[in-house]
This record gives C-alpha cells, structure tokens and sequence, in this order.
C-alpha cells in the first residue's frame, strides 16, 4: 500500500444517466481515502468548466457512464498529466462502447453472445434469428435501456426504447446460463461472483434495488469450470487493452462454457457493489481497495506528470 499521504480528487456524479450510482461510488470512496489519512477532495464534473483542486496528485475516478467512461475526462486528464484511476482512453472508449468491444473480443478468441448491430429505428427483424434476443444501446453503462425482446411482435417497442438512449443498438442472442461477473485487479483476478436473480432481467432495476438479486462470492463453480471463467475474463479485458483494474460479465452455459457480455473500465465502487464484494473475498478491505488503486495510478507518475500545484488551475 502507499508508503505517504497524497492529495487525491474524487470525481464522481457528472453528466451521464449513470450519475446518481456515481455520487455514491464517490461517497464510498472519499470517505475510505480520508480514513486512510490522504487529504481528499470531491469533484462533480456536471459540465466542462471543472478545475481540479491546486496540488491534486492523483484524481480517483469514479465516474460511470458516458463521458466519465468513454474516454473523454481520460483524455482530458492526459492533457493535464496527472495521473488517474482506471483504464487509459483508448481502453475506455473501446470498453464503452459494446460493438467495439465485440468487434475486439471477435478478434482475440474471447467467447461471446451472437450478435447484430442496429442503426435504424425502423429496423427490421434480423434476418434468420429467432426471439428471445436482447437489445442494448451500444454506448451506455449498468444495463441502462437493455429490453427483452420475447417475440417478434415486442421488436418495434423494444427499438424505439433503446433508441432513446443510443442511435447504435446491439442486439444479442438471449444466452441461457448463471450471470456472473469477475473483478480483474493489478494483474490478478478476484475470485469470481455469481448473480442470481430473483425474477426478471439483471437489469438497471434489479442492480440497484436492494434485495432484488443474490450475489455468491465465491461463486460455487467446480474449478474446471472457474478456471475457464477466469481465463475469459481476463482475456477479454486484454482484449480492450484494459490496465489495473476492472469488471467483466459473463454467462456460462449450463455446459460450463462461459460467454462475455462486457467489460467495465469504471465499475460501481459502493461498499456493496460487485468489485468491493469481491476483495473482500480476497482478504482486502473497501478501504484497501480504495488505496491499491491509487498505488496502481500514482505508480505511472513520472517526468510527463505533474501535480496541478505544478500546472495552474487545470482544466481551462
């Protein structure tokens, strides 16, 4: 862990439809750095005019959605030279976006769902297909507008929901299996968390109200099983070029085959979101968490890096 005190911005909230989980990723977290004796401040990127406070060492993200997943406050902080939690631009845009991560996942071997891509509202029925299939919109966090699609009759209603929140949609084939997700950190992979869900889809509903799934971590997989697990999802996290830490989600058949939904570059980092659950599993504290993954930003300090006490008043 970190051998001295620094000053470290959280940013969290900003401008996406994922901003109120990100308050209270950023609560979580400023709270658990403070405990640990950094001095910290809190930053709501809510519009383009934010400035990091004068002598930020390092800015820990926790962001989720657009804009504070997509790459843009990465490139945006690249500019400034300070060094920041999480995945760079690239990785980040690419983790974003779902076809550009299946196009990556394609490309490197990683198991995933049969998919099509949809630019049209007024698309039709993929041809050769057979319902159930999943809709997403291509470029949005925590499963926000993801619809189920149960026979061709809902695909017209499904659209025209999932477009009010990208004009590029993906649509996957509706894989049967146990969810699970794996938290990649600092190189190693934690062990892995089974979700298993009352009734309905693991959707932005279910995540985020209380009681409405069950998590095992460590999920009950014999390790044949597991050890397919995690080779997948650290694959499909090299895939998007992804460093330091992350999320990946997955569905495994019932013959134990697993297949990759995605990677997220910024996952929910509430003391009881899935990364948090799975270190403690790991024997770390939220607390430690916390501070390992500033440990892993403040190592890639160096002569392109400056403190903002450095730089003036940061973002113009």
């Amino acid at each position: 862990m970190l051998d001295r005190r620094l000053t470290i911005t959280v940013m969290a909230g900003g401008p996406s439809a994922e901003r109120e989980v990100s308050l209270r990723s950023g609560a979580g977290v400023a709270a658990a750095l403070r405990a640990r004796g950094h001095r910290v401040f809190e930053l709501d990127p809510v519009d383009s005019g934010w400035r990091l406070p004068e002598g930020t060492d390092v800015v820990f993200l926790a962001l989720h959605g657009a804009y504070g997943e997509d790459g843009t406050v990465q490139a945006q902080l690249e500019e400034l030279g300070v060094p920041y939690t999480g995945c760079g631009p690239e990785a980040s845009r690419v983790g974003f976006d779902k076809v550009l991560s299946k196009e990556r996942f394609v490309a490197a071997g990683v198991p995933t769902a049969r998919y099509v891509v949809v630019d049209r509202p007024d698309a039709s029925w993929p041809e050769g297909w057979e319902p159930p299939v999943i809709v997403k919109p291509a470029r949005q966090g925590s499963s926000i507008g993801l619809q189920c699609v149960r026979s061709v009759e809902e695909w017209s209603g499904a659209l025209a929901e999932a477009w009010r929140y990208d004009t590029r949609l993906l649509v996957e084939e509706w894989v049967q299996g146990r969810e699970c997700t794996v938290g990649l950190l600092g190189g190693q992979v934690l062990p892995i968390s089974e979700v298993r869900v009352r009734s309905g889809l693991y959707d932005y509903r279910t995540k985020y109200t209380p009681g409405a799934a069950e998590y095992l971590c460590p999920a009950p997989w014999d390790e044949e099983t597991a050890e397919r697990i995690r080779w997948a999802a650290r694959r499909a996290f090299e895939a998007i070029g992804g460093r330091d830490y992350g999320r990946v989600d997955l569905i495994v058949r019932p013959d134990g085959t697993p297949v990759v939904l995605e990677v997220n570059t910024l996952p929910g980092m509430t003391p009881t979101s899935a990364l948090p659950r799975a270190a403690r599993a790991a024997g770390l504290s939220y607390e430690d968490l916390c501070e390992c993954m500033v440990e892993l930003a403040w190592r890639r300090r160096g002569e392109g890096v400056r403190s903002a006490s450095r730089m003036g008043e940061g973002m113009p």
